[in-house]
């Protein structure tokens, strides 16, 4: 595999989830993930700052998507509606190669502490994309807050979910996510 190719980006993700999951995100160097990848060190870094920043490299564009999917929706949307808008507009990013790693993604986060900690960093960024969406759109700031964090609590579980079934396909995130903010929404209307 030629060092040049375009899509070092990719192989870089993939051999480093690849590696997390053999052999432990702890063990796992930047050298490997490059070697593995078939690239030099120094493309590593020309696309992340480090190893850790290899599974949260979407944020942006998710983030964006969800405002995106958030701004979108139809004039006069209860909050929560135009938030599952931003969901189902966000999980149009997961394709083919996130179908394929989120179960390994999910196991290497859950069973490290650091990546934890950067997952739930993740989360204070997607509910801040999704605030300040629905504040643009007229939604008084406390209510748009919690709709966010509904959101983002939606999002995760609806991940966790999709990747728990291997023979889910990448269309049903969507699905997922959606019915996930309505289990929440429900959940918010018994306190």
């Amino acid at each position: 595999m030629s060092r040049w190719e375009s899509n070092a980006r990719e192989r870089l993700v993939l051999a480093a989830v690849d590696l997390f999951h053999e052999q432990g995100y702890d063990e796992t160097t930047v050298a490997q993930i490059a070697d593995r990848a078939g690239v030099t060190r120094s493309t590593f870094f020309r696309h992340f700052p480090d190893k850790r920043e290899l599974l949260v490299a979407g944020q942006a564009v998710m983030s964006a998507l969800l405002a995106e999917g958030i701004e979108a929706a139809p004039q006069g949307s209860a909050p929560l509606d135009a938030v599952a808008e931003g969901l189902r507009r966000a999980a149009g990013a997961y394709g083919p190669m996130s179908r394929e790693i989120a179960p390994r993604i999910e196991a290497v986060v859950s069973a490290n502490a650091e990546l934890r900690e950067r997952s739930a960093q993740k989360s204070v960024g997607l509910a801040a994309a999704m605030e300040a969406a629905l504040v643009r759109r007229g939604t008084p700031p406390v209510v748009a807050r919690l709709a966010a964090e509904l959101g983002v609590l939606a999002h995760h579980d609806a991940f966790v979910r999709w990747a728990a079934e291997p023979d889910a396909p990448t269309e049903a995130m969507a699905d997922y996510s959606v019915a996930a903010l309505t289990e929440l929404r429900a959940a918010a209307g018994a306190l």
